[in-house]
């Protein structure tokens, strides 16, 4: 599987928010994201870095 678990990164530390994120979309100032399940969440932040190898996604 392709998904990715998105964490929010917090000043040294890195909070997962959700896992099996398949889609992130922009949304007004912040992102959505979606997992494969169908689960929705909004977090006002911006991508900072993704790791494709590792299948993790890092917003700020």
């Amino acid at each position: 599987m392709c998904e990715a678990n998105a964490y929010l990164i917090e000043g040294n530390d890195n909070k997962l928010i959700m896992e099996s994120v398949d889609t992130v979309e922009p949304e007004g100032d912040g992102v959505r994201l979606v997992s494969i399940f169908g689960d929705q969440k909004y977090i006002k932040a911006r991508v900072h870095s993704l790791s494709l190898v590792d299948h993790k996604i890092f917003l700020k």
